[in-house]
């Protein structure tokens, strides 16, 4: 099995690209965000590799971040996803927007990838909710600022999650309101906050 490519890039097409390994190209499947971020042909690559074995066929998917990687195996989970309905939805929403989508119930965001209807949209919500809940939603570096464990914010959250809410969902309710009551409010303030853009997420 192959784990990993390093390489240079031969070529691009919209949703596959050729890694020249030593003289052997290797056609590898990929998101759209991952294909964006290849550098140009002729320049060194090394990326994540899931292979997928077939009676029929050998596809490699290829990512240059793990997390897409991890994401891709867990949208595999899900009744009717395939490889092309897994990157289609990577293509459609980066890890952490995804992340956000599953612990809220967004359905809508969901269906903004190609090929995914309102059934599978509910599917993924439905499949993905508790494997995701503990699942990282971006990677280190990846420009989302972490919350305090401590400090109002933590304690906010801390409450959501008494309430029954998930760490992902709860973490995403304080982030907002942060952004919207500033960076000073109270634990207090930031749980109403919360409690007000959870209740407009989860209504029908």
């Amino acid at each position: 099995m192959i784990a990993r490519l390093k390489g240079l890039v031969d070529q691009v097409g919209p949703d596959w690209a050729v890694i020249d390994v030593g003289g052997v190209g290797y056609l590898v499947f990929g998101s759209a965000r991952t294909l964006a971020r290849l550098p140009r042909p002729g320049e060194a690559v090394a990326l994540h590799v899931e292979t997928h074995v077939r009676e029929d066929h050998i596809h490699l998917y290829g990512f240059l971040d793990a997390l897409e990687r991890d994401w891709f195996r867990l949208l595999l989970t899900v009744q009717g996803v395939g490889g092309k309905v897994a990157l289609s939805v990577l293509s459609a929403l980066a890890p952490e927007e995804l992340a956000r989508a599953i612990a809220a119930g967004d359905r809508t965001s969901l269906t903004r990838a190609q090929g995914v209807g309102a059934k599978l949209a509910a599917r993924l919500a439905t499949e993905l909710k508790d494997k995701a809940a503990g699942f990282p939603s971006s990677a280190p570096g990846s420009g989302e600022a972490p919350l305090a464990a401590s400090g109002p914010a933590g304690e906010a959250v801390s409450a959501l999650l008494h309430l029954g809410y998930r760490r992902l969902e709860a973490e995403d309710a304080i982030r907002r309101a942060q952004a919207s009551a500033g960076a000073n409010a109270a634990a207090s303030a930031l749980v109403r906050a919360g409690l007000r853009t959870l209740d407009r997420e989860r209504a029908p």
